[in-house]
Formats: structure tokens, C-alpha cells, sequence
């Protein structure tokens, strides 16, 4: 495509479209391309002037034959993108700000006094609708105090303060539901599905497939852990189904036959093979924004604390009024109080302060369900991590498969890989992934596959019971025994990797070596988290001891626990909670979620388990534990400017209401003040709470 260079600095470049004007679809099909490239650092489309900014890491020249290439019929985009984009919206509200103020200002140049005070008569007429509908519903809220100011204003014939005052509640009203829109919208995008591969109920068995190949009734089967990819009706197989994505139900649901499935749901306990009825346009996008919308998650106590005592000033702001006038017999003095209360600037700045922390968590990769977890990792003494996975690199790696068979190493290393491909664990991701890499093949060999949580896999491969997972599983639960002539080989297998243990008919066939090296951030960041405030930094693994042991010493955790269970996990979250400390968990598996749900703030790592991610309250992404820091930071200082506005929302007002009684300040200047001032307050509250953010 020819395009023209309309500005440029070093990685960073303004071209422009040969066209007038882009349409949402074409802007969002042209961010979509360049985000696709690893090169582009950052995009930022403008369909009104056909204009595109970059920010890019590599040279000029490259970013240019990208820009090139770039035809809008030869890029596929996918329809969830397009559905849950906020283009459309932020074009919609830009529009109406833009109107008020014309015709505000028009208004006032163009029109004659007379049909001036008719306008804002009938105007007032709304505003005085919204505050007798307060009292209707027995509760005097900050619509009735808004309500009387403008009647007020009205009567005593000061119409262009009541012009003033409508004017700007309608501004402050739309970017407060601008703002949170946008923020919800921008929370809904990143908890929508990111589902690739499938795996379909063929004639011939189970088959993996691109989730995109799915039509209407293609039968598709859902195990435990994994999240459910459609719309459908259950054929065969029974489980418990996490809705809380969809309904906000807290425990999971009993699906069986002939019962409905939602997109976007998890499966507990059990497995399904679910008929598929909707792919596309099954409005998932909408559910989800609406469930965080109808979520008290998104109100921490701090921020519900003051919009309560927003509302409970009301009633003395009137009175206030009132006793002014009586005294006084001034009604100018009376209006001046009405005119000011806390109300406005409290019920703003609160959820806009907390909805953009939410934004800018996730320009860090950080996704958080609500105000009430940010102000959770604030107050957090205790962080509790898992160790595969999370302390661990994300992506553990085969070191060796060690034979106690007479088959080879490569045909054991096949048929594990058959069996672990079906779990969302990173350690079955890496035998998957080391059978992938030696070019073995592992078509279907087994039964079904039974998942034992927090210790592993039990099917049949030719008629002979196999198991893959835990010593703990394999030897104890199993009772598998290890050859005469192989124990030695067995005492002799190696401390330092992560044992995985494959046995068939109730012999040991393998022990797969996995190479689990603790990320390289790991120390940095535990010392970062015991710099701010953190007392209790603690592991929890189900491996051994000595791995246990050794993976502590060298990420600098001083306390440890080896050989968990599930319970175990959640039993300490909820000791120490008892104990009144507030805990945060950081895990990935299937058996982190009961550790996960009990905690004051859960943390699953992206790429883990889509159980884990739905049951946790915050996810961060996979490429660096450093995500754990900045989320602390951004949460203390979201704490810190939540009390800041409170603290100057009172001083501030309470000082205009002084002066607007002693006579000092006139109406109009007194709501000019105290709604700029909201404004200013609420605008502030939109800004990053840190310095430098970087730019996804």
C-alpha cells in the first residue's frame, strides 16, 4: 500500500493512508496487522485521519516494508477482535463531548436570553425529574442536592449559573461513564477466549484441531481443567462446570446429558463431549462485560466507603443550606452552599481512580477483576508461591527419559506424551513438546484418560492399566513396583531434575527427567516483594524435598513446604488468613485453585491451567515474575491517590461551602469552583500511577 510520512523520530513514525477517513473495521483490521509483527513495539490507528503512529524496535526500512505490504483484503481477522474492539465506543463518546460543548458555547453567542432561559427551564426539568425520583426510592442522593442547586438558581433568576452548573454535571456525567466503558471494555477484551486448538470426536477417535475449523455439530470433548470453546449441548459424559465467567456463580454446576454449555465456562471434575450450536457472534464479549459490570468485585472498601459517605452528606449539604437561609434570610448565601457538595467528586473519582489502575495494570500485562483485589495486594503481608511453573520457568524441558523396560526411550517417551497431551500442565507440555521435537508420532493408543489432580494419569494402553505422574501416585496410590535388576539404576537417577514416573501393568516402565530451572528474576523480584512490605514469602511444591530445598535456597525463600496436596496449599492460605494476615497466591495448575479461590487475591500465570485463570482474581502474564512487583506498586499508590482525593474532596468543598456562607462567594463562582475542581479531581484520577509505563 503507498502511504505518506507525515512525521518521524528515531522508532517512532506517523504515516498516513490514501484515503479521507477510515472506517472502525478498517482501523481496527490495520492495528491488528501491524500488533502482528514482534517488531512493533506500539500502535495507535486514527480512522479519522486515516493516520497510523509506530513505535518500533528495529530499522526504519523494515518497518516501512511491513507498512507496504499491509492490503486490508489480504488480513484475516478474527471476529472476537472485532466484536470486543473500542473503537466504536470511544468514537461515540468523544462525539458527544464535543456536541455539549458546541452547543453550550453556541448557546450562549447565538441565541437570545429569552429563548436561553426556556432551554435551560426545560433542561432543569430533567435534572429536577432524576433528584424526585431519589426521594421516591426513600434515599436523598447527590441527584436531589444537584436538583435543588439548579432550581435554586433558576428562581432566584440566575440563569447562567444554572446554565453552568447542567453543563458541566453533563460533561463530568459523560466522562465518568466514559471512562468506565472504556476500562470495563479494556478488563472484558483480555478475560475473552484465546482458544486454538480443540479436540474433536471424529469416527477414527480424538483429534486436535485449529478451533477456528469448528463448524455446528462438530462434537468436541472438554476434560478436566480446560476451558469450555463453545456454545453447546452435552452428548455424553458428565462433570462440574465453573460459570462464574458467565452467571458469577461462585460453585461449580452439575452438566450431563442433554444440558447446556457456555463458551467461556471451565470444567471442574470430569469430562464432556459437548455438540457445538454457536462459534461465532455468541455475544461472549457481551456476558463477560456485563458480569463485571453487575460485580461487586470492582468496588474495593475504600472506594465503597466513600461513595456511601457521599450519599449520607447529602441530607446535611441541604441542611446546611437551609439553616443558612433561615439565619441569614440571604438566599445567594443558601445557593452558594448548594451549589458545593461532595458528592459529585467522591462518586467520580473513586471508580475512575480504580478503573484506570485496572487499564494500566494491563498495559503491563496484568489482568485484575476488580478494585477490591488491587486494595487486597496492597494491604498483602503474605505472598504464598507455587514452585513448577511459577518460581520455575514457565516452560520446564526433557532432560532425559530413563528406561526400566525393554522398550526404548523413544517409544516410552511416545506413549507418555499420548497420555499428557490432553492436561494443561506445563510438565505435560514438555513431554508433549520433546515427543513433538524428536518427530514421534502418538496417535490415540489409549482408553480414556482419567486426570487425578496433584498427582497424574491413569488410562489403559492395550489392555494394560497405565499411570503417569507423582512418586507419591505412581508407588504409593499405584502400588507399582520397580524391578530387581533396576533398583539400582532407580537409587541412582539424579537430585537435580523433577522426577516423572510412567508405569504399565503395575511395573515401572520410566522416569522422565525435567529440567524446571528457576526463572533468572526470581531472587531480584522475592527481595523486591520483602523490600515492600511482604513478611511472609513462602513455596509450596509437590516435589520432593531436596528439588524443594534447592530451588528455595537459590530464589532466597527461607520458607518452604515439600510433597503438598491441593489442601494442603489452601489449608495454609487459610491458617494464615485465620491468623489475620491477608495472603496472596501465585500458581498455575489445576491444583493451585482451591489455594487460589481461599486467597485474599489470587494470581495465575497465564499460560497455566484455564481453571487456575478463571478462578484467580488477577493474571499475569508468563514472561517475567516481575509483573508481581509492579502490581504491588501500582496498587499502593492506587491506595495512596484514593485517600489523596478524599482528603482533598473534603478539604476542598468544606472550604467553599465556609465561604459561600460567610457570604464571600457568589453561586456561580462557588459552582464553578467546586465543578472544576471535580473535574480536574476526576481527569487526574484518569493519569498513570506510574511513571514510564510500558507500552504493549
Amino acid at each position: 500500500m503507498k502511504i505518506t510520512i507525515r512525521h518521524e523520530i528515531k522508532n517512532r513514525i506517523r504515516i498516513h493512508l490514501p484515503r479521507k477517513r477510515l472506517s472502525f473495521r478498517e482501523a481496527d483490521t490495520l492495528e491488528y496487522y501491524l500488533k502482528s509483527f514482534d517488531e512493533v513495539r506500539q500502535v495507535q490507528v486514527y480512522e479519522r485521519t486515516a493516520d497510523a503512529v509506530i513505535f518500533f524496535y528495529c530499522d526504519r526500512s523494515r518497518i516501512l516494508n511491513i507498512v507496504k505490504d499491509f492490503s486490508f483484503s489480504d488480513v484475516d481477522v478474527p471476529e472476537q477482535v472485532l466484536e470486543s474492539s473500542g473503537r466504536e465506543l470511544s468514537s461515540k463518546y468523544y462525539e458527544r463531548v464535543v456536541t455539549a460543548v458546541l452547543m453550550h458555547c453556541g448557546k450562549r453567542l447565538l441565541l437570545p436570553f429569552f429563548i436561553r432561559r426556556i432551554w435551560d427551564t426545560i433542561s432543569a426539568a430533567g435534572y429536577l425529574w432524576r433528584g424526585l425520583k431519589t426521594i421516591k426510592n426513600r434515599r436523598l442522593q447527590v441527584e436531589m442536592l444537584d436538583a435543588v442547586a439548579i432550581m435554586s438558581a433558576i428562581m432566584t433568576g440566575d440563569h447562567n449559573t444554572a446554565s453552568n452548573v447542567m453543563f458541566l454535571l453533563k460533561i463530568g456525567d459523560t466522562l465518568e461513564e466514559w471512562t468506565h466503558k472504556r476500562s470495563v471494555d479494556d478488563l472484558a477484551r483480555r478475560m475473552s477466549l484465546n482458544i486454538n486448538k480443540v479436540w474433536l470426536q471424529t469416527e477414527n477417535g480424538e483429534e486436535q484441531t485449529d478451533s477456528s475449523l469448528v463448524v455446528c455439530g462438530d462434537r468436541v470433548v472438554v476434560r478436566m481443567g480446560n476451558m469450555i470453546p463453545f456454545d453447546g449441548e452435552v452428548d455424553a459424559g458428565e462433570a462440574m462446570v465453573n460459570q462464574a465467567s458467565m452467571t458469577g456463580e461462585g460453585t461449580a454446576v452439575h452438566k450431563g446429558a442433554g444440558k447446556s454449555v457456555f463458551a467461556g465456562t471451565v470444567v471442574e471434575e470430569g469430562e464432556l463431549i459437548i455438540r457445538v450450536t454457536q462459534t461465532e457472534g455468541c455475544g461472549r464479549f457481551d456476558k463477560i462485560v456485563k458480569m463485571i459490570e453487575e460485580s461487586e468485585k470492582l468496588k474495593s472498601s475504600l472506594e465503597s466507603k466513600a461513595e456511601r459517605l457521599a450519599d449520607r452528606l447529602v441530607p446535611y449539604t441541604l441542611l446546611a443550606a437551609g439553616l443558612t437561609w433561615a439565619i441569614s434570610r440571604n438566599v445567594t448565601k443558601a445557593v452558594s452552599v448548594l451549589m458545593v457538595d461532595y458528592s459529585c467528586a467522591l462518586k467520580m473519582s473513586m471508580p475512575i481512580s480504580v478503573l484506570s489502575a485496572i487499564k494500566e495494570a494491563s498495559e503491563y500485562d496484568i489482568t485484575v477483576k476488580g478494585g477490591r483485589f488491587l486494595e487486597a495486594v496492597a494491604d498483602a503481608d503474605t505472598i504464598v508461591f507455587d514452585k513448577t511453573g511459577t518460581i520455575t520457568k514457565a516452560k520446564p524441558t526433557v532432560a532425559k527419559v530413563v528406561s526400566f523396560c525393554d522398550e526404548s526411550e523413544d517409544e516410552l517417551l511416545r506413549q507418555a506424551a499420548c497420555l499428557e497431551e490432553h492436561f494443561p500442565h506445563s510438565v505435560a507440555g514438555a513431554v508433549v513438546d520433546a515427543a513433538l521435537e524428536k518427530g514421534l508420532l502418538h496417535d490415540e493408543l489409549h482408553a480414556s484418560v482419567e486426570y487425578i489432580v496433584a498427582h497424574g494419569i491413569a488410562s489403559e494402553i492395550e489392555g494394560e492399566r497405565a499411570v503417569i505422574g507423582s512418586y507419591h501416585f505412581v508407588f504409593e496410590d499405584e502400588g507399582v513396583a520397580i524391578a530387581d535388576d533396576r533398583r539400582e539404576l532407580f537409587d541412582s537417577l539424579p537430585d537435580g531434575y523433577s522426577h516423572l514416573y510412567f508405569a504399565r501393568n503395575g511395573k515401572l516402565s520410566a522416569c522422565i527427567l525435567i529440567e524446571d530451572p528457576m526463572r533468572k528474576e526470581t531472587p531480584d523480584v522475592v527481595e523486591r516483594l520483602r523490600a515492600r512490605g511482604f513478611k511472609h514469602i513462602v513455596m509450596m511444591t509437590g516435589d520432593s524435598d531436596r528439588t524443594a530445598a534447592r530451588i528455595a535456597a537459590e530464589a532466597g525463600i527461607s520458607e518452604y513446604y515439600s510433597e503438598v496436596l491441593p489442601e494442603d496449599k489452601s489449608g495454609y492460605v487459610e491458617k494464615m488468613k485465620n491468623e489475620g494476615h491477608r495472603v496472596i497466591m501465585v500458581g498455575d495448575g489445576i491444583n493451585d485453585s482451591p489455594a487460589l479461590s481461599a486467597s485474599d487475591a489470587g494470581i495465575a500465570i497465564s499460560d497455566g491451567a484455564e481453571i487456575a485463570r478463571q478462578i484467580a482474581d488477577i493474571t499475569i502474564g508468563s514472561d517475567n515474575l516481575e509483573s508481581i512487583v509492579v502490581l504491588r506498586d501500582i496498587s499502593t499508590l492506587l491506595m495512596k491517590r484514593i485517600r489523596f482525593n478524599y482528603r482533598t474532596i473534603v478539604g476542598f468543598n468544606t472550604a467553599l461551602i465556609g465561604l459561600g456562607i460567610a457570604g464571600v462567594m457568589p453561586p456561580a463562582t462557588s459552582a464553578m469552583l467546586h465543578n472544576g475542581s471535580t473535574m480536574a479531581i476526576g481527569l487526574k484520577s484518569m493519569t498513570h500511577l506510574m511513571p514510564g509505563i510500558r507500552q504493549q
